[in-house]
């Protein structure tokens, strides 16, 4: 049965987790929609229940890429099933300690939350591509289904991953920002900031931005020459393996 589009997308509600959800159900540009249950985006998997766990083994689940830096992953490791295998792929937070530092200032305000997101932001294409580059080569790989992949709050490192993604199956630019807007509602924001940030500092680090996204994919496939470039030089994704990856995750 062909979802509508409300439906979407499909969120797998954890009692220790958040934001787990299926890309399957999205259409592409050529009609066709991601297969369901071949790749899954989430928050941090530190958490995770016993019934949790049998819930994200019952996915299938085989591998679990972790966006997380060095340092996050070590202060609350994963909790995974005994099937999937975690495979750390790390991009390190970069703009942390200025973070800190401007959530405990009294005049801070959310525009200036949004001016540290957006520098983390283009970072992650412009420093980390290689990253992506290996988790879509982790796609292609056979046997690596299902796959899930996933940062702290599943939102801006795993959001990136996803528009990347959904945009290669060729997705279009509406379609990607609906699913990088649906953390808003999916994800329970169970991210710990300082005691007593102020409310429009909290709401503007928690918050999806859709014009940060925008920017870093337009940046990134500006600095490639296009789109194709983009995938075949940037991703890894020549004709055949781009086709290869539309024919495995596409209905």
């Amino acid at each position: 049965m062909t979802a509508a589009l409300q439906d979407l997308p499909y969120a797998i509600p954890l009692e220790g987790a958040s934001n787990l959800r299926d890309l399957g159900g999205w259409q592409v540009a050529d009609g066709r929609r991601v297969r369901r249950g071949l790749i899954y985006r989430s928050a941090t998997l530190a958490n995770l229940t016993e019934a949790d766990l049998a819930r994200v083994a019952a996915l299938g689940i085989r591998t679990v890429c972790d966006l997380r830096g060095v340092r996050e992953s070590e202060l609350r490791p994963s909790r995974l099933p005994p099937a999937a295998e975690r495979i750390h792929l790390p991009i390190e937070p970069t703009v942390g300690a200025s973070l800190r530092d401007l959530l405990l200032r009294e005049e801070s305000t959310g525009e200036d939350v949004v001016s540290l997101l957006r520098r983390a932001y283009l970072d992650y294409l412009a420093g980390f591509l290689d990253v992506y580059r290996r988790m879509f080569a982790l796609l292609l790989e056979p046997g690596r289904t299902a796959l899930l992949f996933h940062c702290s709050a599943g939102k801006d490192r795993t959001g990136v991953g996803a528009a990347l993604l959904l945009t290669a199956l060729g997705a279009t630019r509406q379609t990607v920002l609906q699913d990088y807007r649906a953390t808003d509602r999916i994800w329970r924001r169970d991210h710990s900031l300082p005691e007593g940030t102020p409310k429009p500092l909290a709401d503007a680090l928690l918050s999806t931005h859709a014009e940060l996204l925008e920017e870093t994919l337009d940046r990134a496939i500006a600095a490639h020459g296009g789109l194709p470039v983009l995938l075949e030089q940037g991703l890894g994704l020549d004709a055949p393996r781009l086709r290869t990856l539309r024919d495995t995750y596409l209905e």
